[in-house]
């Protein structure tokens, strides 16, 4: 997300480093790299000008932070005009009205009908509201058994009436069908085209007059770059939305659409899509895309990922297991699919300050666990529940079911005793013993 931007200002922001003070010279040299590096990301000409100037004038009016040091002082102005121009502070989804109703725009490929699932789920599963999916794309093949697929995977109902063409009948029976049927929550999946036009303009715009919806979302490819833009500013002219959806954001984005979007349409962003996941959905905070494009990591972010997958009885369950030396390999696999949830692995890496600039150039696979399930899945369950069972017959028999070697399967056996010996050492005051033993080891 954002490497070859965060890549960039991380560069233009060395320019400072070494100088005692800050001077109108070296303030001009880094903001004009700052400025390059903005416009290479496909941001608005006339934005990242505005951008660098305010920065220019804060830097050098400033007097109050003598402690920073002058590359220290200039990443913390460019991170507070990103934050800013990201849109300050995070925006909240308006969930008044009953139902609250909805309505997903945007053009076709876009990733529309999936981020209605995405946002449906989000809905039910964190803010436990009872959402209805609505399919009003009358015109794409198969569109409407898309959101049924969705709506099957994530378990949440949908409404769709394959007979009738009219989009705003559609909705409005959509409506109808979640009053009656206890939904507090209706999200209408609108048709896209491939371009904006007057045919599709005045569909949309009939929708949103008939069931005037609580939340109109203009969802965007993020990887469009200054494209999307123009698109969302085209889409606001007439259906004055209220927010943007950024999606594909784990993708090779160049990042102009999410730090100028709001500069030019004044609405904020309010989710963004990580993944194709359900699951892949985040709330955006300004602060915190500042804090990654500038290389500084997200760990609010994913303390809170790691939190939703936490279960306080089973770490209760766990902590009782390693505490009688019962931790089993279906324990570790338990462990593995709460780690998978929290999201893919390069961008849960990036979360973590300096982790995402020493990976840039690493290829972390999605299925870097498919070798060590595959291995787990091959044992007995006498095999996973008491792995010290596991004798060179049984390796070889294992590596054979899971497609691996046996030195594989070696390699798994003693990472996992290592992590037994980890976690039983952290019970009690065993965190003493660990740093005792780690100084021995120096």
């Amino acid at each position: 997300m954002f490497d070859n931007l965060s890549d960039k200002l991380d560069k233009a922001l060395h320019v400072l480093k070494g100088h005692g003070s800050i001077t109108e010279v070296n303030v001009a040299e880094t903001l004009k790299e700052v400025r390059r590096a903005l416009i290479d990301a496909d941001v608005n000409f006339k934005t990242a000008k505005e951008f660098t100037n305010r920065v220019k004038e804060k830097a050098l009016g400033s007097d109050v932070l003598t402690t920073l040091q002058p590359g220290q002082l200039m990443v913390k102005l460019v991170k507070d005009e990103l934050t800013e121009l990201m849109g300050g502070d995070a925006e909240g989804i308006n969930l008044s009205g009953t139902p609250s109703i909805i309505l997903m725009s945007g053009l076709q490929g876009s990733g529309k009908t999936t981020f209605s699932g995405k946002l449906a789920n989000f809905l039910k599963t964190k803010k436990t509201k009872k959402p209805l999916l609505v399919a009003c794309d009358v015109y794409r093949p198969a569109a409407i058994d898309q959101l049924h697929v969705v709506g099957d995977q994530i378990k949440i109902d949908v409404y769709s009436d394959r007979d009738e063409k009219n989009p705003v009948k559609i909705a409005q029976d959509g409506i109808a069908f979640a009053k009656a049927n206890g939904h507090n929550v209706v999200i209408i999946d609108t048709a896209g085209r491939l371009a904006v036009d007057e045919v599709m303009m005045k569909e949309i715009a009939d929708v949103h007059a008939a069931i005037q919806p609580q939340e109109t979302l203009f969802v965007v490819d993020s990887m469009t770059g200054q494209d999307a833009v123009n698109t969302a500013k085209a889409f606001n002219d007439i259906l004055n939305f209220d927010g943007v959806i950024l999606t594909k954001l784990d993708g090779d984005t160049r990042g102009g659409a999410a730090i100028s979007i709001k500069s030019v349409v004044d609405k904020p962003i309010k989710f963004i899509g990580t993944g194709e996941k359900m699951e892949a959905i985040d709330v955006f905070y300004p602060s915190r895309m500042a804090d990654r494009i500038l290389g500084m990591g997200d760990v609010v972010s994913l303390v809170e990922r790691a939190q939703e997958q936490f279960d306080e009885e089973e770490a209760r369950k766990l902590q009782k297991k390693i505490a009688k030396n019962q931790f089993g390999f279906d324990d570790f696999l338990k462990q593995i699919q709460q780690v998978k949830k929290m999201g893919n692995m390069k961008d849960l890496m990036g979360m973590i300050p300096g982790a995402g600039k020493m990976l840039k150039d690493v290829d972390i696979d999605d299925d870097a666990f498919k070798h060590i399930e595959a291995i787990i899945h091959s044992m007995t369950p006498s095999e996973r529940e008491n792995p010290t069972t596991i004798n060179a017959s049984r390796k070889k028999r294992i590596g054979k079911g899971s497609g691996t070697s046996v030195q594989q399967v070696n390699q798994l056996l003693k990472q996992f005793n290592q992590m037994s010996k980890m976690m039983k050492m952290m019970q009690g005051g065993g965190g003493r013993k660990m740093m005792q033993m780690m100084n021995q080891m120096k």
